[in-house]
């Protein structure tokens, strides 16, 4: 299960990579959608036949039935693994000199920019803290952190993760720099300190506030991004402004001839009777 998250959140993340350097988002023919239907078969056998199902040995392979999907899911990683990294690696960015979008900052007055480069292999620093710190905390921890907690620990680095790509893709849309550092990351670093110091906290109440913290952080980040857009797009997010009504005399023409409202807040025969 650490493997398949931790895989689920690379492949998530170096997809968004390479649409950060190539400047498009491309698809394979077995990806996100593919998974999804994967794993609906998956449970669907599981229901109809029964959990001991995956514990029969395919004749062939002569290995368990619940090894072949992993495989399949191995084989599809590596392959759009490659795809992504081809792309990365070989072909030469969309940016100035075969660098990232992220190329040109608009400076003040507008009518000035300023272009730099950024290497395309910047992106991995920001995954190198979410990957290597999970895998080092569950390996070295005294407690079996990972072991004790399995649910409370990947929802926690899946929170990390999903900011750093949430990070990622509001930087390739807006063709700006991806900073190295995030709040976010201070979570996993508490816990790797605090191993690093023999666990002077205990561990697992280190790792419920770091879960907390790290949840809140990531609401906090898309309220603030839904906020900049709905701001820049002068539209209205989960806000209603209604129009108060004080009397008969405030009602508008179109009130007077019969048509409704849909900012009244209450009925026009209580309005009337007031």
């Amino acid at each position: 299960m650490f493997f398949q998250c931790m895989m689920a959140v690379s492949l998530f993340y170096c997809a968004h990579w390479q649409t950060y350097v190539s400047g498009t988002l491309r698809f394979g023919y077995v990806d996100v959608t593919e998974a999804q239907f994967g794993v609906i078969i998956i449970h669907l056998i599981t229901v109809i036949f029964g959990p001991g199902v995956w514990s029969v040995k395919v004749p062939v392979l002569w290995i368990p039935l619940q090894c072949v999907p992993t495989i399949i899911g191995l084989i599809a990683a590596a392959v759009a693994l490659f795809n992504n990294f081809k792309i990365i690696l070989i072909k030469r960015g969309a940016g100035r000199n075969g660098s990232t979008v992220a190329t040109c900052l608009q400076l003040t007055p507008p009518q000035k920019t300023h272009c730099t480069g950024t290497s395309v292999l910047s992106p991995v620093v920001p995954l190198a803290f979410i990957v290597a710190p999970a895998i080092l905390i569950a390996w070295k921890s005294p407690d079996g952190l990972y072991l004790q907690n399995p649910t409370i620990y990947l929802l926690t680095f899946g929170c990390v993760s999903a900011r750093i790509t949430n990070r990622l893709v509001v930087a390739h849309m807006t063709k700006s720099e991806m900073a190295y550092s995030d709040a976010s990351l201070l979570g996993p670093g508490a816990l790797f300190l605090n191993q690093y110091f023999n666990c002077p906290i205990p561990e697992k109440f280190l790792l419920y506030v770091v879960c907390v913290y790290v949840i809140y952080d990531l609401i906090k980040y898309c309220r603030e991004v839904c906020l900049e857009i709905c701001s820049h797009l002068n539209i209205m997010l989960f806000t209603i402004v209604p129009k108060y009504v004080s009397g008969a005399k405030s009602l508008s023409s179109a009130e007077k001839n019969g048509s409704s409202s849909k900012y009244l807040t209450r009925s026009k025969s209580k309005v009337k009777t007031n």
